[in-house]
């Protein structure tokens, strides 16, 4: 319909948004379009209100400040793992806020790649995260084992998209572990978590998933789904900030077996200052902690996650989606003769939270957008990666967006700067 590619139609829309409200709990770019929520989140007012109170608590309680204050850093990432549970569809237990992506990668291979007999292999893809396959490289060449023999990956038929029937074949008797991403990174592509994990289960292989590109922007069920052990950044869709501290699943089923990785974060918490040189793990998901929390990088999580909790992730889905599928139809509408294609999955069942736009000056384009005060994100090598979120975004950013790219491309502005990405892409 024509008026739904007028601005006046995104504003309508934005009239009705039920979680038009959120926006103002975040710091915007002042006369800008943030859209790059994908790889950072915004600062919210809630996460700078507790990051300060944690400040705050420092500086009157001192060391104190473990077991008192607003919020007492000694069990402050059990907390945060009762407030990320429903994010990822999980009980508390199995939860722990801890760590680092690649650091709870790391341990969660040390403590469930079991290599014997005939099955050495670990099975991933060849479209995930480069940092993964840098941690399951570097945990088979520990064990004795070479990467180009013991690391099998899944190839994509277009370098955009997984079959899962694929995966699904690659899952043979010499698989001890499989390690996935439920989102695709470049394309946004949602694998079939559940059937892969029931497929992996039945050949009596262990799965594990990163979670980094999902939580916070599509529902989960960790539990039901049977996985294994998963685990994510919080800087992303959950807004935790900058290097934010990770987190990590790990299904009940599992509880008791040693980590890897010990280390004394992963005591009982009614133990650890006994100081034995014994350890006695935690009882759940907490006993794969490895050192003493960054409380700083903890403590704005406690705000940001208040907002998903109100909320509820079928909310954010819904919004999402409605966000993706508007820029998707309005990109066929005014981008279409300037050579971009839509690198994401059109079912919506399929897509994440983010659409990966390719063009050949995918670069130089994203600079010229962040000159009209767009801040996209760009992936090697033709990829503008463009994430409308469903808490600060709205239906006028996503039109002013691509009404920006029409601009940019009908007056060749882009030729202004040289087609290489940044120092940090």
């Amino acid at each position: 319909m024509a008026q739904d590619f007028t601005r006046a139609y995104a504003e309508t829309r934005d009239a009705s948004d039920s979680l038009a409200p959120y926006r103002g709990e975040f710091y915007l770019p002042q006369d800008g379009i943030y859209m790059d929520g994908n790889s950072l989140g915004l600062l919210s007012k809630r996460a700078e209100r507790t990051l300060l109170e944690s400040l705050s608590d420092w500086k009157e309680l001192g060391i104190d400040g473990w077991v008192s204050g607003r919020h007492p850093w000694f069990n402050l990432s059990e907390q945060l793992a009762a407030l990320n549970a429903p994010l990822v569809g999980a009980r508390a237990e199995e939860v722990m806020v801890t760590g680092s992506t690649t650091v709870n990668l790391h341990q969660l291979v040390a403590s469930f790649f079991k290599p014997e007999g005939k099955r050495t292999k670990i099975l991933a893809d060849t479209l995930t995260f480069p940092s993964d396959i840098y941690a399951l490289k570097s945990q088979l060449e520990l064990r004795g084992l070479d990467p180009s023999e013991h690391l099998v990956q899944v190839s994509s038929p277009d370098g955009r998209y997984l079959k899962e029937e694929d995966i699904i074949a690659a899952m043979t008797d010499d698989i001890a572990l499989i390690v996935l991403p439920t989102v695709l990174y470049r394309s946004g592509q949602i694998l079939d978590m559940a059937r892969l994990a029931k497929a992996a289960h039945e050949r009596d292989i262990l799965i594990g998933l990163d979670a980094c590109h999902s939580v916070g922007a599509i529902p989960h069920a960790f539990h039901d789904w049977g996985v294994d052990f998963a685990y994510w950044c919080n800087y992303k869709h959950l807004n935790g900030g900058p290097g934010s501290v990770g987190g990590l699943f790990v299904h009940e089923r599992h509880f008791g077996t040693t980590p890897g990785l010990a280390g004394w974060f992963g005591s009982r918490k009614d133990k650890q200052f006994d100081m034995d040189h014994t350890m006695m793990p935690a009882d759940d998901a907490g006993a794969f902690q490895i050192g003493t929390p960054h409380v700083l990088s903890l403590a704005p999580q406690l705000g940001a996650l208040e907002m998903f909790n109100e909320i509820g992730m079928d909310a954010i889905r819904e919004k999402s989606l409605a966000l993706t599928t508007y820029m998707t139809a309005l990109i066929d509408e005014v981008l279409a003769p300037y050579g971009f294609v839509i690198g994401s999955p059109r079912n919506e069942t399929q897509r994440g939270a983010h659409l990966s736009l390719e063009h050949p000056e995918a670069a130089r384009i994203c600079k010229a957008l962040k000159q009209h005060r767009v801040i996209p994100d760009f992936r090697a090598p033709n990829i503008i990666r463009l994430a409308p979120v469903a808490l600060y975004n709205t239906f006028t950013d996503v039109y002013d967006v691509v009404m920006t790219l029409q601009t940019i491309m009908e007056n060749k502005k882009y030729e202004a700067f040289e087609n290489v990405r940044e120092v940090v892409a």
